[in-house]
């Protein structure tokens, strides 16, 4: 593998891996590990062995076919490459909104400013890293440092609370209980709307595709998810250290309690940064990738990228300032982005067996098989959500 490739290898895994955690992120995992306790490291292991199939389905056939999602859409069908480009952008925008509130609320708790300064200021800092000339790099070395300090930070609360390890490691492998809706709202979280493509896109931009590339994008890939992965387990030990003892976590913000009941004022503040980072790292993966859906549709977009890039974080930050997280918004958004994933990555496996698309490429069986079962699980579960959301937007 060539040398000068290891960092933009490192930077798409960690680009998908920091677009993966944000607000939503910590917050799903210390509610989950509170309702689960430790079976919920069952949840986990299901859910990372499903992630690492969706990432290399969808990252292969993007480096093999040299194409982007929505083009390879539009080759499987004329106008899904716009459907779902609309859905992408749309489920963007949306957690996008979250995102830059996750990062004022992280000022809010580091600083003490409003939550809509702190948001002004986070725009800021995610905005700084597109006025950059090479700003792919910039974005790929910005993802690294705050996934490593993200996960020094969780690392040493999880020690801090102590949780029973013998029981999580245990309940891992043989659970109580087993929660099937868990499993499926972790991998949409993790691989759902504009994260499953947010570094397979990456990669492509920075050059490295076709089939000689696959070693290098299978270790992107499977980096990507195995950072997302460890961050999770860490924080879900943390929070089961501080549950196992029978304190009680905040409802109105619980990964916050969870960092405050294990080590204080301290684990409060470093909330605050880890919260910061989660979310600014957020807002510059789901801005550069839902960008990244809109580059073939127009040569404008293609040649003013950073700055359509920018214009999205505006709009964004805008949207929270103003009138703060649209409820409606987001809960039509969130329900969209289960059937993102099966639409997309059905398109992919479909793409992966056409030589018009992938020359004289083999798919290997278990991607497929693994696949499948994705598709199948998140749309069957994606519609019911869907479903029981819908009614919600028109009361």
């Amino acid at each position: 593998m060539k040398q000068k490739n290891w960092s933009v290898l490192l930077g798409a895994a960690f680009l998908m891996a920091t677009s993966a955690v944000g607000p939503g992120f910590l917050t799903q995992t210390t509610v989950f590990t509170q309702q689960l306790a430790a079976s919920f490291g069952f949840v986990i292991l299901i859910s990372i062995i499903l992630d690492i199939g969706v990432q290399l389905n969808v990252w292969r056939v993007i480096a093999v076919s040299e194409r982007r999602a929505q083009d390879i859409a539009n080759l499987v069908l004329p106008g899904l490459g716009a459907v779902i480009s609309f859905l992408i952008v749309l489920g963007g925008l949306a957690f996008n909104i979250g995102n830059v509130g996750g990062a004022g609320l992280g000022f809010n708790v580091l600083l003490g400013i409003s939550p809509e300064v702190g948001a002004m200021i986070a725009a800021g800092m995610a905005i700084a890293v597109f006025l950059v000339r090479e700003a792919g790099k910039v974005m790929d070395r910005f993802a690294q440092v705050m996934g490593f300090l993200m996960i020094l930070l969780i690392v040493y609360v999880a020690v801090t609370s102590a949780p029973p390890l013998g029981e999580a490691v245990a309940k891992t492998f043989l659970p109580d209980e087993v929660d099937v809706l868990a499993i499926v709202t972790l991998v949409g979280g993790t691989v759902g709307g504009y994260i499953t493509f947010a570094g397979g896109h990456r990669l492509l931009d920075a050059g490295i595709k076709g089939k000689a590339s696959l070693g290098e994008v299978n270790t992107s890939a499977v980096s990507g998810i195995t950072v997302a992965s460890v961050i999770r387990v860490f924080l879900f030990l943390a929070a089961l250290g501080v549950v196992s003892k029978g304190l009680v976590l905040d409802a109105a913000n619980p990964p916050a309690s969870v960092f405050q009941l294990a080590a204080g004022e301290v684990g409060y503040k470093l909330f605050g940064v880890v919260m910061l980072s989660a979310a600014v790292t957020s807002v510059i993966g789901s801005a550069y990738t839902s960008v990244s859906f809109l580059k073939s549709f127009s040569g404008v977009i293609r040649r003013n990228e950073n700055w359509v890039i920018i214009g999205f974080i505006l709009i964004s930050t805008a949207i929270f300032v103003t009138i703060g997280q649209p409820v409606r918004l987001l809960i039509l958004a969130g329900a969209l982005n289960g059937l993102i994933l099966p639409l997309t990555l059905g398109v992919i496996l479909y793409a992966a067996y056409k030589p018009s698309i992938m020359g004289d490429y083999r798919h290997p069986p278990l991607l497929t098989v693994f696949g499948v079962l994705v598709v199948l699980v998140m749309a069957y579960l994606g519609g019911y959500t869907l479903l029981q959301q819908l009614p919600k937007l028109f009361n």
